[in-house]
Order: structure tokens, then C-alpha cells, then sequence
């Protein structure tokens, strides 16, 4: 009925994917839970060796380390249910119906989003920049979700029909981070039907503010090559819509060189205490405009 596929790197699994494996073994489904490991060869696999010991369930080490597109394609290709459910390893289900809310919607739509859901517990004052804008971007109730369906796609916890996920090819080239951005855009061009849900991972692990403007700019480098290439067309990114929007008046470089004259500020800002998403979506979209 379900694969579950859960991407690893250099994590421990075995929580997860026991908590998975109860639920699953309480409905009484045919299920079966994959874990691969991006090639981290790290001292924590040894650990979750014990996947394998666990009903339906395995853990495979990869010899080389390939890329996230690649790993989750060699999870899709693994799997032998037509039901797939993506849940990233540094997330645990909020609620103790996780399989089954998903379950219920199979032949209802053709992908189906969860959501993100942040605990305080996570805040600090490292953590400020990522737990902001998870809070408040990423947590959002599926009511809201579902009137623009194709803007809030978080690839870390969804399930998908695998015919539909098969039309999907992402250019390898783009292997790194921000492409929720090019899957959000190849769902609507292909019409595939989408819905959303309230059934929510807790995120851990989150990134400190340093790494997380890291990752932003490197999503943001991917986004450019998107555009450039012409890979996205029809989409719902708002700081794309921004970038087309100052692009149509040519004032790009205006924009660009006027932010750049308080960026600092902005930086400073940004892994402070108390981050303002206004500055990050400037900070952002002054980024995708510079040359």
C-alpha cells in the first residue's frame, strides 16, 4: 500500500523509523519503510544497521555520496507501492495518526502536502533566522495551503502517487538546495493535483543563521539557473514574481545597488536576536537581482 522513504546523511535514523514502523504495524497495511544514506559513511550508521532488524523496514549505505535529487530518486525506484510518503530524517510525525491521515487521502488527489510545524524549544538565538521564517512561512494551516496549492510545496514531508512523481525529471545540474522551487513549478506545469493537510512534522536540527544564509544563497543560485534556463515557467514563487516584476521596469540594478548600500545593516540584522523577515525578503530578492 505505502513506501515510506526516508534520505539520510549522517544522521541517526532508528527513532523515526521505529515510531514509522509502530503505526504501521498498528493499522495492520502492507507498508515498508527505506532509509538511504547519501554516502556520509558516518560513525552513526553502524547504529542504524538496526533498520534492518525491524519489520518491512531497511537501511542502505550508499558507496558514494550522489546528491539529494539522486538519493530520492534511487528511494522511488526502490520502492514497491504505488504510495509514496517522503519524510526528511531530522523530522518526527507530530501526531500519532501520521500514516493513517495520509492513507486517507490515496486516490483522492494525486500529491499530498503535510505541512511543517516548529517548537519553541528550538528557538535560540543561533537558530533565530531559520526558526522565524519556519514559523511563520513554512508553518501555515493547510486552509491557507490549499488556496494557492502549488506555492507551498516542501518536498521534507508529502506523499506522492509514484506514476506522477515518474513525470518529474529534475535536471541534475541542480542538485543542491531551493529546488521545492522548481518541484512546486513542475507539479502545476503538470497539472498534477495537489492537496495540502494538517499533518505536520516537527522540524529539529535547524540550521544556525550563518548556515542558513548559506543554503539561501546557494537556493537562490539554483532559482537563477531555473530562470535562466528557462526550467521554470509556470509557478507560484513570490520572490520570482518580485524579481520578473522589477525586472519588467529595469530597475534590477537600481535595486540591487541600493540595498547594497545598507547590506551590512541587513547581515547584522539578520543573525541578531530578533531577525525581521522584511530584511531577509530584501536581502533575497537584492541577491537574485545582482548580476
Amino acid at each position: 500500500m505505502i513506501s515510506v522513504l526516508i534520505p539520510c546523511y549522517d544522521f541517526d535514523a532508528l527513532p523515526l523509523v521505529k515510531k514509522l514502523e509502530k503505526e504501521a504495524l498498528v493499522l495492520g497495511i502492507p507498508y515498508e519503510i527505506i532509509c538511504v544514506d547519501d554516502g556520509s559513511f558516518s560513525l552513526l550508521n553502524e547504529k542504524n544497521q538496526q533498520i534492518n532488524a525491524l519489520t518491512n523496514c531497511q537501511f542502505i549505505e550508499s558507496k558514494k555520496t550522489v546528491g539529494s535529487i539522486a538519493n530520492r530518486k534511487l528511494l522511488s525506484n526502490k520502492a514497491q507501492y504505488n504510495w509514496l510518503i517522503f519524510i526528511d530524517v531530522d523530522t518526527i510525525p507530530k501526531n500519532q495518526k501520521y500514516l493513517e491521515n495520509y492513507i486517507a487521502y490515496i486516490n483522492k488527489s494525486d500529491a499530498v502536502f503535510g505541512g511543517f510545524y516548529y517548537n519553541k524549544e528550538s528557538y535560540s538565538k543561533e537558530t533565530s533566522l531559520r526558526y522565524n521564517f519556519g514559523k511563520k512561512r513554512e508553518q501555515v494551516s493547510s486552509v491557507i495551503r490549499n488556496k494557492k496549492p502549488y506555492k507551498y510545496i516542501i518536498s521534507s514531508n508529502y506523499m506522492i502517487n509514484k506514476h506522477m512523481i515518474n513525470k518529474i525529471e529534475i535536471p541534475i545540474e541542480l542538485n543542491g538546495y531551493g529546488l521545492d522551487y522548481f518541484f512546486g513549478a513542475e507539479l502545476k506545469r503538470n497539472k498534477i493535483q495537489v492537496s495540502h493537510i494538517d499533518n505536520q512534522v516537527i522540524h529539529y536540527g535547524l540550521d544556525n543563521n550563518k548556515r542558513f544564509l548559506e543554503k539561501t544563497r546557494a537556493a537562490l543560485d539554483n532559482l537563477k539557473e531555473m530562470k535562466n534556463n528557462n526550467y521554470i515557467k509556470k509557478h507560484d514563487i513570490s520572490i520570482l514574481k518580485a524579481y520578473n516584476f522589477l525586472n519588467a521596469l529595469l530597475l534590477t540594478n537600481m535595486f540591487y545597488a541600493f540595498v547594497n548600500t545598507i547590506i551590512h545593516k541587513l547581515e547584522a540584522n539578520l543573525i541578531s536576536k530578533n531577525p525581521s523577515l522584511f530584511a531577509f525578503d530584501l536581502y533575497r530578492l537584492a541577491y537574485l537581482c545582482k548580476e
